[in-house]
């Protein structure tokens, strides 16, 4: 993989992340907290996911790493989810 596509999917990587930093504010400790995910899985699917399918249909990258990097991606909703319900516990035991 060329330095170059190495360093663009790095930029996407701390976009996705500062995606599900941002959601994770908008975290309500009442447990009302679906929408986020799907709006963090809508901001994957919408912008993540044809940018890594260019690369992949321009050679750059192949078929294994482009299911890895949206693996990430998609796995960063499970993170999120994980934080959500730390947000949840924190209220009901104040």
């Amino acid at each position: 993989m060329q330095e170059n596509v190495k360093e663009e999917l790095d930029t996407i990587k701390e976009m996705v992340q500062r995606w599900k930093k941002s959601y994770l504010g908008w975290a309500s400790p009442d447990g009302e907290n679906e929408y986020l995910l799907e709006e963090l899985s809508e901001e994957i699917s919408r912008h993540v996911s044809p940018l890594i399918r260019r690369l992949h249909d321009g050679s750059h990258i192949d078929q294994f790493e482009a299911h890895e990097f949206l693996e990430y991606c998609y796995g960063q909703l499970e993170d999120l989810r994980n934080e959500l319900k730390k947000v949840e516990r924190q209220d009901q035991s104040n």
